[in-house]
């Protein structure tokens, strides 16, 4: 009777279960210890580690993830479940429960209370740049890690907001509204050529360098702030306060993360700093930028025009009616200001920037799920461990624990009876975690070495591949 070895994820982690080739392989959701007692005593001592099966992992993408993310996933055989959109709280809470991975964009919001009905979910990809949808803290308690792709899209926003400076500049909406309502106006009014002018860019990341680089081939002069000492890229130059460069751009533009410290960022003060008769972008984050301050800005000509693609309060769904006063107070006042761009949070989101975000995040989740990587983790310690040609005795161990003295001593005492072949620990924050290569090991021994480190007070999680 031969025999095989499959990894069946439950509660955060995964065990091994044994069936007989001519059995039915159980779900990921059935119980290790019912499976246990009967099978065992089969079980020849020198039988071998196999790999586990990939078609028990179960993997659920929402919001139009592109398809070669989902076309990936199933090619390598998981169980892949799809949705265009982002799902309602009560059927989110439902699907979240079994299932292994997720990968979601900007409107599913993962809370606390979400991810506490989430039993076998071990990882989370965000297939965006922002991750504050995700109650990050809560999940690396989980033992959860939570990947991003915060570069793959710098191209596309920055060409939206070059677009931005240029549409304002010749107030294109305006034009664009007007002719639509059957109005001619050819008139120059208020329109300006970019060339010559200065972009202040706040925020000098990858979008806010690869802006400055296009914003420099148009003839555009290019200053910028940031909290970091950055080397500029072409003739751009840095200035040493935010102050200097709002009372020196033409145009504004924020390229800056959601925190503490720049929620308002953007308010009175700042926006009577700026010269008369600049502009405002804003693409990084609605609560940036206070935008009854803005108003203000816009209806005292401070402003000429400004362009926003995020906002404090979005959307969870596409469809007609919910750009409203229920969302933000001042939505119906600001769409009614001339030279006003609004759009619907759509920086990163062209079919380029979707493929690559897709290929990026999706490796990122497989290569946790198969091999415990969690390089470029947002909130889980970053660990890889090279992945050699296994043995047919050898295993995998992924211990997550909290970082207190003498839990990695623990850990390597229960595995002394074996050659730890390599090992690799890292902290982050309350959370520590470790991979570690064993061989030889037997059937028997997978059960043993579970136990034993499933006991542990400090363990958060735990998972045996290979």
């Amino acid at each position: 009777m031969s025999t095989q070895v499959q990894h069946i994820p439950m509660m955060n982690h995964v065990i091994e279960s044994y069936f007989d080739e001519d059995d039915m392989a159980f779900s990921p959701t059935e119980s290790f210890m019912n499976a246990l007692p009967r099978r065992i005593s089969i079980l020849p001592q020198e039988s071998k580690i196999k790999p586990f099966s990939k078609g028990d992992i179960k993997i659920l993408l929402l919001e139009n993830i592109n398809d070669q993310a989902i076309v990936s996933f199933r090619d390598q055989g998981y169980q892949v479940e799809s949705y265009r959109d982002t799902l309602p709280d009560q059927v989110l809470t439902e699907k979240i429960r079994d299932v292994h991975a997720i990968g979601i964009r900007s409107k599913t919001v993962l809370s606390k209370e979400v991810l506490k009905q989430a039993k076998n979910l071990m990882v989370i990809g965000c297939y965006c740049i922002g991750t504050n949808q995700v109650d990050l803290e809560y999940a690396a308690n989980m033992g959860i890690a939570v990947f991003n792709s915060p570069f793959s899209n710098s191209r596309s926003v920055a060409e939206l907001v070059l677009a931005d400076i240029i549409s304002l500049a010749r107030r294109i909406t305006d034009r664009s509204l007007q002719l639509h309502r059957g109005e001619w106006n050819n008139s120059s009014k208020h329109c300006y050529e970019v060339r010559s002018k200065t972009v202040g860019i706040i925020g000098y990341g990858h979008i806010g360098s690869q802006l400055s680089i296009l914003a420099e081939a148009m003839g555009m002069h290019v200053i910028y702030y940031d909290i970091l000492n950055i080397m500029a890229i072409g003739k751009a130059k840095q200035v040493s306060t935010m102050e200097e460069l709002l009372s020196k751009a033409d145009f504004v533009t924020l390229h800056v993360p959601e925190t503490p410290d720049t929620k308002n960022l953007i308010s009175w003060p700042q926006i009577t700093a700026m010269k008369n008769g600049s502009y405002l972008i804003n693409s990084s984050r609605g609560s940036v930028v206070n935008t009854s301050a803005l108003i203000s800005g816009l209806k005292s000509g401070k402003l000429l025009g400004v362009a926003l693609d995020v906002y404090p309060n979005e959307p969870r769904y596409n469809g007609e009616q919910l750009f409203t006063n229920r969302l933000n107070k001042w939505t119906s006042e600001l769409i009614s200001l001339p030279n006003v761009i609004l759009t619907p949070h759509i920086g990163g989101a062209t079919i380029e920037s979707q493929s690559v975000t897709g290929l990026e995040v999706s490796e990122a989740i497989a290569n946790f799920i198969t091999q415990g990587i969690s390089i470029d983790a947002v909130n889980f310690p970053e660990v890889s461990l090279r992945q050699t040609n296994f043995a047919d005795d050898a295993l995998r161990i992924l211990f997550a624990h909290q970082d207190i003295p003498g839990v990695l001593r623990i850990v390597n005492n229960i595995l002394a009876t074996h050659n730890i072949e390599k090992q690799y620990s890292e902290s982050n924050g309350k959370i520590a975690y470790v991979i570690t290569d064993i061989s030889p090991v037997t059937q028997n021994d997978v059960h043993s070495i579970y136990n034993q480190l499933d006991k542990i007070p400090e363990k958060v999680t735990v998972r045996l591949i290979y």
